[in-house]
């Protein structure tokens, strides 16, 4: 058995010595960038939880794998495969070879602006971080003077992650914004960004929600050949989005009823019952914290990713986690900084809405809410999406944030253009959504939601570039939401 003492050393080792790194084989959870963590003893085993105010997770932990003053790597037990996972703890010096290899790529991009724009003038280039102007070091950006203005460029090295790329066009726009609030250097043109080869589809989907005047170029980024190709946005693929038709939703909801109403009737008010998207699994939400799943006729219980199937001898354990989350999950809780009252805040947010959306906007129809309709290959994107009616037939997207979040605009128009292109093909209403409600032909509303003072500061830059064809409504909660929804704020 793995010491659980051993491992709470190790951890409150690197915590002290400064900001620590998550990463699942391999991949940073950006999610958990500031996480609280728990080390237990569970039977033979030992359990490791992990949360944040975005995320939690947790794992069984089978041995410690590698172990230094910078690291702690962790071979793990994921609910629901096969093969460990690992688990890794990193010091953020360790990132400082990431910084060289930024500094690198600033340089051989640099190399490739003059060989192959020798008429363009760099006047600035960067890869430092830009706080103030919430610009990020993971890109270049660059600032190219040509005879009829200037362009602002934005690079993606090939060695940054997938998340990175996709994120581009946030940072894009606000490098944008701040060339041209430089009064000395005249127009700027537009944005240019380049990226490495295969990747851009979901930049360049999201590019289409911008306004009409806006001028993007895409380049596809060849440092092997030092090389870069201009490219138009419809070469980079599309986006994959699909429906699920309503009556699979609703058979799937009667096949687990036998289980799934003994559970709610714990507590009627607080637990909900949603088909997870692409699956037969339904998620059984306490105030939205997912607590457990059914799936082929039994419930599995358990905060985070490791849960348990519920057996006779394990009712006293599932009721005791219930009667838990009934005290610690309550709109009147008074640790209001314990981990189960902190969790997936953006789910208790949605749980609110769903019990009178005309909180939100008296003219939605409280009768028709769906969440993830329509649903992503990427799966979930830290956004809850809701998507209504109004009372007159006009579809309503909702964006739901509890916390801050710079990407929020740009995610809640990726979900817009995908909602708006399956009602050209008169999908939404062919599944079965929306039954007895005639659909005005008019593109959805747009309402991003979130508490007043959570809206990031990027928030109405990026909504300046916001294509007219999409109506945004900003609704700001006032900050005790979780007891009451109060709309505070309203642009």
């Amino acid at each position: 058995m793995v010491d659980a003492s051993e491992i709470e050393q190790s951890l409150a080792a690197l915590v002290a010595a400064g900001p620590v790194e998550v990463r699942e084989n391999g991949v940073r959870l950006a999610s958990l960038a500031s996480f609280e963590y728990e080390v237990r003893a569970q039977g033979r085993g030992t359990l490791l939880h992990v949360w944040s105010p975005d995320r939690s997770l947790a794992r069984r932990v089978l041995r410690i794998s590698e172990q230094a003053p910078a690291l702690l790597q962790l071979e793990v037990e994921h609910f629901g495969r096969n093969k460990p996972d690992r688990l890794e703890f990193a010091s953020t010096g360790e990132r400082a070879s990431a910084h060289l290899t930024r500094e690198k790529f600033l340089e051989r991009f640099a190399e490739l602006l003059r060989e192959q724009f020798p008429d363009e003038e760099i006047i600035s280039l960067s890869t430092s971080a830009d706080l103030k102007n919430s610009l990020s070091s993971r890109y270049t950006r660059a600032l190219l003077k040509t005879r009829d203005g200037h362009w602002a460029v934005l690079a993606a090295s090939p060695d940054e992650s997938a998340a990175a790329i996709d994120d581009m066009l946030t940072f894009g726009l606000l490098w944008l914004e701040n060339t041209r609030a430089r009064a000395k250097i005249g127009r700027v043109i537009g944005l240019r960004l380049f990226m490495p080869p295969g990747t851009g589809k979901l930049v360049a989907h999201r590019a289409g929600a911008l306004s009409a005047s806006l001028k993007i170029e895409f380049y596809e980024l060849n440092l092997a050949l030092g090389r870069a190709r201009r490219v138009d946005a419809r070469e980079l693929g599309n986006v994959v989005t699909w429906l699920t038709a309503r009556r699979e939703v609703k058979g799937i909801l009667a096949e687990a009823a036998p289980e799934i109403d003994v559970v709610r009737r714990l507590a009627p008010d607080a637990i909900t019952a949603n088909v997870v998207p692409g699956t037969r699994e339904v998620a059984l939400r306490f105030r939205g914290a997912d607590f457990a799943r059914w799936q082929n006729a039994t419930i599995f219980f358990g905060l985070g990713d490791h849960r348990r199937a519920l057996a006779p001898d394990r009712q006293p354990e599932f009721e005791q986690l219930v009667h838990k989350l009934s005290i610690y999950r309550h709109p009147a809780a008074k640790n209001t900084a314990h981990a189960q009252y902190r969790m997936q805040p953006e789910r208790w947010l949605e749980s609110q809405v769903f019990a009178d959306p005309t909180r939100i906007d008296a003219r939605l129809d409280p009768r028709f809410l769906y969440t993830q309709v329509p649903a992503f290959t990427a799966g979930d994107r830290g956004v809850v999406d809701l998507l209504g009616v109004t009372r007159g037939g006009r579809l309503a997207i909702l964006e739901l944030k509890a916390n801050e979040d710079i990407h929020l605009v740009l995610q809640a128009a990726d979900y817009w253009l995908r909602v708006r292109w399956h009602q050209q093909q008169d999908d939404i209403q062919r599944y079965g959504y929306f039954p007895g409600i005639e659909i005005r032909p008019e593109p959805p509303l747009l309402f991003l939601v979130a508490p007043a003072i959570r809206f990031h500061p990027a928030t109405s830059v990026i909504l300046r570039h916001i294509s007219s064809e999409i109506e945004v409504a900003r609704v700001g909660l006032a900050e005790n939401w979780r007891r009451r929804l109060r709309v505070a704020l309203r642009q």
